[in-house]
């Protein structure tokens, strides 16, 4: 076990749902009858962060917009009678139907697993367990940047290295049940000089998902740690020294670091160059409305049987990048608000540049086609309040990888059935029976002044094409 950290998530709660399931919904099965439970003083602690930031004051970490508002059920709730009337009983948090279609794919709650690319805490050993448990949950899953400039895609190895895209493409297509899942790929600015959707379309080993409609191919716009700069890892001398024709190259870290460039400590053999790290980055790439535009009809035109997404950093344009992005014939965009999890990044933007989740969400309003978001989501309020808000699903992103770094044979399938449950009870006691039901009178404060309903006639196209 790597024993991954994760600041900013509680940690040994999502490690504990990895650990005994759906149990980890409730207070310890020991306290029941000898401890009496009320509010925890959470809100609180929540509505002062509000406070703070509102007034400039630097607000606690862990918490953001999203914490703040509430779920409110009503007194009255007609879609309650009309499941009664359906079920001919009272109905029960059993009967909250989480099957959902996202991006084209079908899933059996509306969950998906964001990218995890070439960062070593994903492309170690824990990339493989996370995509074979992915698969058995059905759940569908994004494959990160630059995993081959770097690790390789796998084809010519007899047995592909497990940080191989191959591998974890494998992994999945040997595991996922039929009808569910899908894995989505995605692209960076290197990763298309490596023509990586090419050789992922063309690869026998992805033919079982190409002619069941389940592979997708994402183009990464940004993301919520870093938005506007490329994707960042860190990487040795005798690694920099093999990428140093396809990524930049800066030896910031160790001995020496303020002197040569990365470049030249790369090539002149000087021996306090070999104790060097180097900071490897990406490009970021360049995108404007017809760049975007062009760029999905380019994918629809030369993948026609692939599904397509479109990942967006959370600028302050991100509702018209989103309806560029979905006029153009994207099945899904994702919108990754900054409290979103990487493997690295700069200690400056992790706290202070992009917009939150929320009004990412507030500025989308109500999407033209399937909308996921990602950003510290780990449990069922977070997610049913970003679903209330317009997402279609929401991806697990850190909490996913430190589930299966908990344990790497069922730690995911566990915290994924402790959430289910809590979407259950959460959706349920708002008087709904689906996902697509939730809207944004589900919340409080309210969003805007017209809260918008339940999301099924805007999804119902979607749902029909899966």
């Amino acid at each position: 076990m790597t024993r991954l950290s994760a600041p900013g998530l509680p940690e040994e709660a999502i490690r504990e749902r990895a650990r005994v399931g759906r149990e980890a919904a409730f207070p310890p099965r020991a306290s029941y009858g000898r401890r009496l439970f009320g509010a925890t003083g959470q809100e609180a602690t929540r509505q002062e962060a509000t406070r703070q930031e509102a007034t400039g004051q630097t607000a606690g970490r862990g918490h953001d917009a999203l914490d703040t508002l509430r779920l409110v059920p009503p007194v009255f709730m007609p879609q309650r009678l009309e499941k009664l009337v359906e079920l001919g009983r009272e109905p029960v948090y059993q009967d909250v139907a989480l099957d959902s279609a996202i991006g084209g794919f079908r899933s059996p709650l509306p969950v998906f697993i964001t990218a995890f690319g070439s960062t070593r805490a994903a492309s170690g050993d824990l990339g493989v367990p996370l995509s074979r448990q992915a698969a058995r949950l059905g759940l569908p899953m994004v494959i990160g940047e630059n995993i081959v400039p770097v690790n390789g895609y796998g084809r010519l190895a007899q047995t592909p290295d497990s940080a191989s895209l191959l591998a974890r493409i494998s992994a999945y297509v040997q595991e996922v049940p039929e009808g569910y899942g899908g894995v989505v790929v995605q692209q960076c600015t290197e990763d298309a000089d490596a023509e990586v959707w090419n050789l992922v379309y063309s690869d026998p080993a992805a033919q079982p998902l190409v002619e069941t409609g389940r592979l997708a191919f994402e183009l990464k716009v940004g993301q919520g740690a870093k938005p506007g700069l490329g994707g960042m890892t860190v990487v040795d001398r005798s690694t920099a020294e093999q990428l140093r024709d396809h990524y930049e190259l800066d030896a910031v870290f160790g001995p020496g670091a303020a002197g040569p460039t990365a470049a030249e400590t790369a090539t002149g053999g000087d021996t306090e160059g070999a104790s060097l790290s180097y900071l490897r980055s990406s490009s970021p790439g360049t995108f404007t409305e017809e760049i975007l535009r062009q760029q999905v009809r380019l994918l629809r035109n030369n993948y026609p049987q692939a599904r397509i997404w479109v990942k967006l950093h959370p600028g302050r344009d991100v509702a018209q990048a989103a309806t560029v992005a979905w006029r153009a014939g994207a099945d899904a965009v994702t919108v990754d608000g900054a409290e979103g999890g990487t493997g690295w990044a700069p200690l400056a933007f992790l706290d202070g540049v992009g917009l939150p989740l929320v009004e990412c969400l507030h500025r989308i309003g109500s999407p033209a086609g399937d909308l996921l978001a990602s950003g510290r989501i780990w449990e069922g309020t977070r997610a049913v309040k970003a679903i209330a808000l317009g997402a279609t699903a929401v991806g697990l992103g850190r909490a996913a990888l430190l589930a299966v770094d908990e344990d790497t044979e069922s730690g995911l399938e566990r915290f994924v059935a402790c959430l289910a449950l809590e979407l259950r009870l959460l959706i349920s006691a708002l008087g709904k029976y689906s996902p697509r039901a939730v809207g944004r009178e589900d919340v409080w404060p309210t969003p805007d002044p017209a809260a918008r309903p339940g999301h099924d006639e805007q999804r119902s196209l979607h749902d029909e094409s899966v």
